[in-house]
């Protein structure tokens, strides 16, 4: 299998393009910031342009579902890793874990839990399966808002064992790739049994019930992912989630 990562080694790290400075081009920052982490090299500068970009230069995220997608998707991946390396402590506390700061944004500090929560899934609770609001803000306006997409919950890992593997996202291929990382976690999570007519599934397919679309969206979304036959629903059992810290889960 390709590596995923491959074909960026011209455009990531002062050290390999000559000293010139991190990109200011938001999308490019973000993948090249995940690039440094995956390759254990000084993030620093990656982290201080991130959060030295204006609100003009993050306009590809609030015009461009795509961009934004994939922008978001680095960012969480780079960022837990780094939370995970520099503060490893937090991860004890969960509650604390998330609501850190993980990274700034135009100048705008932000926890993982306002990445995914308030950003990636349109300021929906983390509770209430999927379905209540949000009620805090992420310090950024509701133009950064994205419609919740359940492909993410098979793309953004913050470092526990039964997360999905971290792999890199671009505007131009986010869907196909999301749709990879998607097929890839459940062939290996989901297991349908007909003689008992039931289907055991991840864990994200109950926390964010709401973001499948109810039961019945969820039984369409394993029919698309070709874990189901059409027409079943089989009933539904929910995995366990192993929260041991496994961090640098690099596809």
């Amino acid at each position: 299998m390709a590596d995923p990562f491959d074909g960026r080694d011209d455009e990531v790290g002062e050290a390999s393009t000559g000293g010139r400075p991190p990109s200011t081009d938001p999308t490019t920052l973000a993948r090249d910031l995940l690039e440094r982490v995956r390759r254990g090299e000084s993030a620093d500068g990656h982290l201080r342009a991130l959060a030295d970009l204006s609100r003009a230069d993050l306009e590809p995220l609030r015009n461009d579902p795509r961009a934004a997608l994939a922008f978001w998707l680095n960012a969480y991946n780079a960022a837990a890793q780094l939370l995970l390396e520099r503060n490893p402590e937090l991860f004890d506390s969960r509650w604390r874990f998330f609501r850190a700061e993980a990274l700034a944004v135009a100048g705008v500090g932000l926890s993982l839990d306002d990445v995914e929560h308030g950003i990636l899934r349109g300021a929906r609770s983390k509770y209430g399966l999927g379905y209540l609001p949000r009620l805090s803000r992420s310090g950024l306006p509701k133009a950064y808002r994205l419609e919740p997409d359940p492909r993410i919950h098979f793309a953004l890992n913050c470092g526990a064992a039964s997360c999905p593997l971290i792999r890199p996202y671009d505007p131009e291929t986010v869907d196909a790739a999301l749709d990879r990382a998607t097929r890839t976690h459940l062939e290996t999570t989901v297991d349908y049994d007909p003689e008992r007519d039931r289907v055991r599934v991840p864990r994200y397919c109950l926390w964010f019930l709401g973001d499948f679309g109810g039961r019945s969206g969820l039984y369409e979304f394993l029919r698309e992912f070709d874990r189901l036959p059409e027409g079943a629903r089989p009933s539904l059992r929910f995995r366990d989630y192993d929260w041991t810290k496994t961090p640098r889960m690099f596809a």
